[in-house]
């Protein structure tokens, strides 16, 4: 009866429709609601609290969601499915929800054309990328690799590493800035059997090439949905592909966010369990690499993400 209650209110079952349509903060909430934090706060709270929706805290944060796994979380979806998209109100809380996405992506864009020339460089101080790299051309050692799409390729770095382990390459990205760089690095490498093109990771209509292995390196953390953008890029998998996730541990550099545009504070291993298994993949194999500067520094994970109807799906 608590559930019921607590789904039943007008603007906790607006909430629930919102998320439905991927994680928000309750910043991004009020914006959307034109309702006040606290009563925002208010609302969610009750959710969490019957099991209808999960709250991650990331540093000074938290994100909401739809529950995952659970009765509270059938019936969430179940009551979804009945609201009337039509209905006015809902019209413009999607509306509203788009334009918050807008400007996120857009602070995003303007960050990284202001550090494409130094990305490289600029992520190389964060991570150990030797040992990252070495692991991920094993993950695909012997592996035959016709298409490998890179979505947020950056300045094509993944294209360059694996190179020799895949016949087609194809990496997307939204910055021209980016691509730019990408392009003017394959071309002095010699790689010709890779190319980049222009295209938004979270809108992937225009990429119809089933692939044999999707990569997103150090890409999830600058959305703040991971698991919508995990969802898109699982659509490019042919039957029996696998996906290569390269990010952050959960970590308390605040820094990252204000300065670098990070929108998530990294990704757990429970997260990407639930995200991986709601659209039909596994972990099938999870490393660590933490940085030498300890406690200062950050973990970087390696998932690698099989179909979960392929044989190929048993974990490491």
């Amino acid at each position: 009866m608590g559930v019921l209650k607590a789904a039943g209110e007008g603007t906790r079952l607006r909430l629930l429709t919102l998320l439905a349509e991927g994680d928000h903060t309750v910043k991004d909430l009020t914006e959307i609601l034109r309702q006040s934090q606290p009563r925002v706060s208010r609302h969610l709270k009750l959710l969490a609290d019957a099991g209808l929706v999960e709250r991650n805290a990331e540093g000074a944060w938290a994100y909401y969601g739809l529950a995952q796994r659970g009765p509270a979380s059938e019936l969430a979806r179940w009551l979804i499915k009945r609201v009337d998209r039509n209905d006015p109100e809902l019209q413009r809380d999607r509306e509203r929800q788009v334009a918050v996405r807008e400007t996120q992506q857009r602070q995003a864009a303007e960050y990284f054309a202001k550090v494409a020339g130094s990305w490289d460089l600029l992520r190389s101080l964060h991570v150990p990328e030797s040992a990252v790299e070495a692991a991920i051309t094993a993950e695909l050692s012997g592996r035959d690799v016709d298409l490998m799409v890179d979505l947020g390729t950056g300045t094509g770095r993944m294209l360059e590493v694996l190179s020799q382990t895949y016949r087609r390459g194809l990496g997307i990205d939204s910055s021209r800035e980016m691509l730019a760089v990408a392009r003017a690095k394959l071309a002095g490498a010699g790689i010709a059997h890779a190319q980049v093109r222009l295209g938004d990771i979270t809108d992937l209509d225009m990429v119809t090439a089933q692939a044999d292995v999707v990569v997103l390196h150090q890409v999830l953390h600058y959305f703040d949905d991971p698991g919508r953008t995990l969802a898109q890029a699982r659509r490019l998998l042919k039957p029996g592909g696998e996906m290569l996730v390269v990010d952050f541990a959960p970590h308390e550099l605040e820094f990252l966010r204000t300065e670098h545009a990070h929108r998530r504070l990294g990704l757990s291993q429970a997260q990407m369990e639930g995200w991986a298994e709601a659209v039909g993949l596994t972990v099938a194999s999870y490393k660590e690499f933490p940085s030498a500067n300890g406690e200062a520094g950050l973990t970087v994970c390696l998932w690698r993400l099989a179909d979960a109807g392929s044989g190929k799906a048993a974990k490491e």
